[in-house]
């Protein structure tokens, strides 16, 4: 409105130079003519954003903003969403669908390439241009000279005394977390990243717990920016002392480690980083100590790991299936668990350990008690696994059919997936009559 305004107020001066002087420059007149095709330009996109409205499908607009998206991507639940705007979501600590309330099995965003192909053809065929994410609104934001100096200011405090370093690691954690910006920034110089970290060089046993939390916050903040998380995982201090942060500190500490780790595993080539260290082991000590905050951050970590084929043998020989089944028997964080246990399913050490550990009668009653369809296909999916990997195991499913009729039940009102699961064990124990017995 502004723009158009002055836009005008322009015109109308060059208009007055041109009726009032018969001798006016010609440039005038150009300047008149680019200036009101100006004008025409704003009241067409202004119109055009005003309809805008009527004219977007309502399956191309994101859930949380009601807009067209620009980078849809599918949550674990099936719904789609804008990436930064279910990102945001996720980063705020959410761990539901905002759509269906339902808790998410993981994290993982995966794009919808199929959305964003039909929203291109949509946009070409009404001559629209693709709406900016919100990602490239960051991108193009302008850091100026001033903001480089606070930086190097805050960075450069963090050599200095105790006292001064607690000051510069709390404002870091604060300016990262509400300015995109500055996480942008951060990642343009090679130095900052050994200066943030100066202060835990020398270990996490005796730093201030207020000067770690802030500290280990930042890097988390940091990560959230693609560019950061490559050089995370690539400086030698970043993921060593993330390991030493799971194991002390306040348990903000330690949740927030977690999750910095989970961020940064959203790259493959990261995965197989953290992976190759000890993280892994602590993230299930993590888990195994069953602190309610950090626990959904270690559980959300190590499912990105295990989403790396070579990660799974790690997170088994580390004792991962006993400790998450003894969490699931606790009713604990069940809907998460049993998805890294879906993922473990594919090691056969892990299909052998949950058989020797009781698995079967629970997963059933689980399949019985819950009202997650996400769970039940998940129980299903993993006793299918056991049992076609251990005949002694059928007994269990077939006198449990006798009192219970669990997959049977399953096999009428699951999910596509788990009615077939369920079915292909049904059929198995018919076609057996002998088998279990």
């Amino acid at each position: 409105m502004a723009m158009a305004l002055e836009s005008k107020d322009k015109l109308r001066g060059l208009l007055n130079i041109i009726v009032e002087d018969d001798d006016f420059p010609v440039e005038v007149a150009n300047e008149a003519i680019r200036t009101l095709s100006a004008i025409k330009d704003l009241k067409l996109k202004r119109s055009l954003s005003q309809n805008l409205d009527e004219l977007v499908p309502p399956e191309f607009r994101c859930p949380i903003s009601r807009e067209l998206m620009r980078d849809p991507v599918v949550l674990a639940t099936g719904q789609t969403y804008d990436r930064p705007l279910i990102q945001r979501w996720l980063n705020e600590g959410h761990r539901t669908c905002p759509q269906t309330q339902q808790v998410l099995s993981h994290t993982i965003l995966t794009p919808n390439y199929l959305v964003q192909d039909m929203i291109s053809q949509w946009c070409k065929e009404h001559v629209i241009e693709l709406p900016k994410s919100a990602q490239d609104v960051i991108d193009e934001q302008v850091i100026t000279d001033a903001d480089r100096g606070r930086l190097n200011s805050l960075l450069c405090k963090l050599s200095l005394s105790v006292p001064h370093q607690k000051e510069a690691a709390k404002e870091l954690r604060r300016l990262t977390k509400r300015m995109p910006s500055f996480r942008i920034l951060f990642g343009e110089s090679s130095d900052a990243i050994p200066q943030l970290l100066s202060p835990l060089s020398t270990g996490t046993t005796n730093i201030h717990p207020d000067l770690h939390e802030d500290l280990i916050t930042t890097v988390l903040n940091l990560s959230i920016h693609d560019d950061n998380k490559k050089k995370f995982a690539e400086d030698s201090m970043t993921i060593p002392l993330l390991i030493d942060s799971l194991k002390s500190g306040t348990i903000q500490t330690r949740s927030n480690a977690a999750a910095a780790i989970f961020t940064l595993s959203a790259f493959d080539t990261n995965k197989q980083l953290i992976g190759k260290s000890k993280a892994i082991k602590h993230l299930i000590d993590l888990l195994e100590e069953g602190h309610p905050l950090a626990m959904k951050d270690a559980a959300s970590a190590v499912f990105s790991l295990c989403l790396v084929h070579e990660n799974k043998g790690r997170t088994v020989r580390e004792g991962a299936v006993q400790v998450i089944l003894n969490k699931i028997m606790d009713h604990i964080l069940v809907d998460e668990l049993l998805a890294i246990l879906a993922l473990l399913s594919s090691h056969p050490k892990a299909v052998e350990e949950m058989g020797d550990l009781g698995a079967v009668p629970f997963l059933l009653s689980v399949i019985r008690e819950s009202t997650s369809e996400q769970s039940k296909e998940n129980c299903v999916a993993l006793l299918h696994t056991i049992c076609f990997n251990d005949k002694t195991k059928w007994k269990e499913i077939r006198e449990d059919e006798k009192a219970n009729s669990t997959l049977c039940k399953l096999a009428q009102s699951g999910t596509s997936r788990a009615k077939r699961k369920a079915n292909n064990i049904l059929d198995r124990l018919n076609k057996s009559p002998s088998l279990g017995k």
